[in-house]
């Protein structure tokens, strides 16, 4: 007894050596040794109440807690589960996918035996995503989102799947925005805070008056109420224009939203008439006029004087032609210089002619109904064109006038049994509208020299 206590004595003289100077043994090296003079003690029956090791105090076996020098972190669970995020490519299926990723076919085609579970997976789209989760083959969770408002989330339960359609609504906000030209349309409405997709809303509005190619210019102001889309204190979109103002060259535009009873929205000015007219000014969207009507134009092809009975909207190889007015198909073919061209015929012996086109429209034929605004074919230059446009006649009972000067038939204005509705309701839009033209056009004052 009296050697080990000598060993005893002597570990402990070691220990507190190697704490209290861990620079001679180094710092892990200093608890190591501190930790074997200890349990050397303990093994040789060290029955002092407690050793003082530096400022440690080391409690006897039966009361001590033992600490390791350096924690050691547990490795996380690794989930037995795959996951897979699948973004839809042109003429995926499905099924094609299940098959390349090797998961079960009985599960997908218990998937489609669900209630709307079938319609949502099997209409895919180029660039839809879907996430699932599976295990060696067998699925256990799928989600696809439907629409902005809408996920389609399935997931395995004991006995086959459960589907549940998610809603999460989109919240809408009422906001404003005015601005005055300075380069473009778009970009002044950039500049304001507004989006790309607002600027196209507002030309849309407008379009059956203003030329926003051609005919609009700095010192224009434009000034709008309109509604943005929110999700989850994000923002999505810019919404419905609710009500408009544009001023070009100095003539004021006003328009406000009206929805009728069927659930359709147009478009008004203050005194109920609206602001769609029967015909397109211009089915190109944003096309630049390269060259107007003139009787005496020499052709850039044939070098000879000839008229020139339209107009040439100048735009990419591709662009779409809309129809200028709602009627039927009376011609389409190749038909001389003019190449690739659709004539329609429309009510009041109005006929439109569109020439030198790239295509048209697929399944478009003589005879079918086609309404204003609707595509039939695609900017080319086929025929004797010298670049990619657009030909564009309007003709009235066979004689060509100027489809940017001929007075253009309006469309229906308010019913009479809604004019009273539609007086009530434009009038706070209107109201709103003055407050917002007026505070722009104090913005442009106190901003002028």
């Amino acid at each position: 007894m009296e050697h080990a206590g000598q060993a005893s004595g002597a570990l402990s003289s070691v220990a507190a050596e190697a704490v209290a100077n861990p620079s001679r043994f180094g710092v892990f090296a200093s608890f190591v040794v501190a930790g074997v003079a200890i349990a050397s003690a303990i093994s040789q029956g060290f029955s002092q109440p407690t050793i003082e090791v530096g400022e440690i105090l080391v409690q006897p076996a039966a009361e001590m807690h033992v600490v390791a020098a350096a924690e050691v972190a547990a490795p996380e669970p690794v989930s037995p589960f795959e996951s897979a995020e699948i973004v839809i490519r042109r003429n995926d299926t499905l099924d094609a996918i299940f098959r390349q990723m090797e998961l079960s076919l009985a599960d997908l085609a218990e998937l489609r035996r669900l209630p709307d579970v079938r319609k949502s997976l099997d209409r895919l789209r180029p660039g839809d995503m879907i996430m699932l989760t599976h295990l060696n083959g067998e699925l256990k969770s799928l989600t696809r989102t439907l629409s902005d408002t809408a996920t389609l989330s399935v997931t395995r339960a004991p006995e086959g799947f459960d589907a549940n359609v998610i809603e999460n609504p989109l919240e809408i906000q009422e906001t404003s925005l005015s601005g005055t030209i300075d380069s473009s349309l778009f970009a002044t409405v950039n500049s304001a805070g507004g989006s790309d997709a607002l600027a196209v809303t507002l030309a849309d509005v407008f379009k059956y008056d203003i030329d926003f190619v051609n005919e609009v210019q700095p010192g224009d102001r434009f000034a709008v109420a309109y509604e943005q889309q929110w999700q989850d204190g994000d923002f999505v979109r810019d919404g419905e224009i609710l009500a408009a103002e544009f001023v070009n060259k100095g003539k004021t535009f006003r328009a406000v939203r009206y929805i009728m009873p069927d659930g359709s929205a147009e478009y008004f000015t203050p005194d109920g008439q609206s602001v769609r007219k029967a015909f397109l000014r211009f089915p190109v969207a944003f096309g630049r006029v390269s060259s107007g009507f003139n009787l005496a134009r020499r052709h850039p092809v044939l070098k000879t004087v000839r008229a020139h009975k339209g107009i040439d909207f100048a735009a990419p190889v591709g662009t779409p032609i809309k129809a200028a007015g709602t009627g039927r198909v009376s011609f389409r073919g190749v038909k001389g210089g003019y190449g690739n061209a659709v004539i329609l015929t429309h009510s009041g012996s109005v006929t439109t002619l569109y020439g030198h086109m790239s295509r048209f429209v697929r399944g478009l034929k003589v005879g079918d109904k086609v309404k204003q605004g609707e595509v039939i074919g695609y900017v080319g230059m086929t025929g004797l064109a010298t670049g990619p446009h657009l030909h564009y006649e309007y003709r009235v009972g066979g004689v060509h006038r100027n489809p940017a000067k001929v007075p253009l038939p309006k469309a229906e204005s308010i019913p009479a049994d809604l004019r009273a509705d539609f007086e009530i309701k434009s009038a706070a839009l209107l109201a709103r509208l003055d407050t917002i033209s007026a505070a722009s056009q104090t913005r442009v004052a106190l901003a002028s020299p």
